[in-house]
């Protein structure tokens, strides 16, 4: 697994900020489409989060795929227990099956700008190219989240790698459940 945090110029509110590029990859044993099915879940994305932050949905709840177009707006509780950054609001800008790209637009109290892109490459048929792009502002804490969302991806990208070994058994024997 690689991760960097590198200082970039963005556009933010009519006046160039200094903001964060966050890159965090690693290679998983999954075929690509697979991968591509469950990256487009709420399942599997409270999956690959849990143990570092709880999304509470804000009114109903998660829709089951994601999908262009969508905003979803929920609470985050850091660990669980620590609730920060008030409403978070996340708009799927662009889920795209043919190029295997996800693209969020987001933000909350604390992170002005959060935009994350999720990219997914074949390698071959059984091993993909998992990277996670996040630009992050945060004015004054821009380096605190960009340290703890550091730290945040690579954890999701582990969890990425549990559920490559439970897809394998999965192939190896369709019955199990487990």
């Amino acid at each position: 697994m690689k991760a960097k945090i590198e200082k970039i110029k963005i556009d933010y509110m009519g006046e160039k900020v200094t903001a964060h590029k966050l890159t965090v990859s690693s290679e998983i044993p999954i075929d690509i489409n697979t991968a591509w099915e469950k990256v487009q879940t709420s399942s599997l994305w409270e999956f690959v989060i849990k143990g570092k932050i709880k999304f509470r949905p804000v009114g109903d709840y998660f829709p089951e795929r994601w999908e262009q177009g969508t905003t979803v707006k929920v609470r985050m509780i850091l660990y669980g227990v620590i609730p920060f950054g008030g409403v978070h609001t996340l708009f799927f800008e662009k889920v795209d099956g043919e190029n295997k790209v996800i693209q969020t637009r987001e933000w909350d109290d604390s992170a002005k700008v959060w935009n994350h892109k999720i990219s997914l490459t074949k390698i071959s048929d059984s091993d993909i190219y998992y990277e996670d792009d996040i630009i992050i502002y945060g004015g004054l804490i821009t380096g605190v989240i960009s340290s703890w969302a550091k730290s945040f991806y690579k954890h999701r990208q582990k969890r990425w790698q549990l559920v490559a070994k439970k897809s394998g058994r999965q192939a190896l024997n369709p019955h199990l459940n487990h």
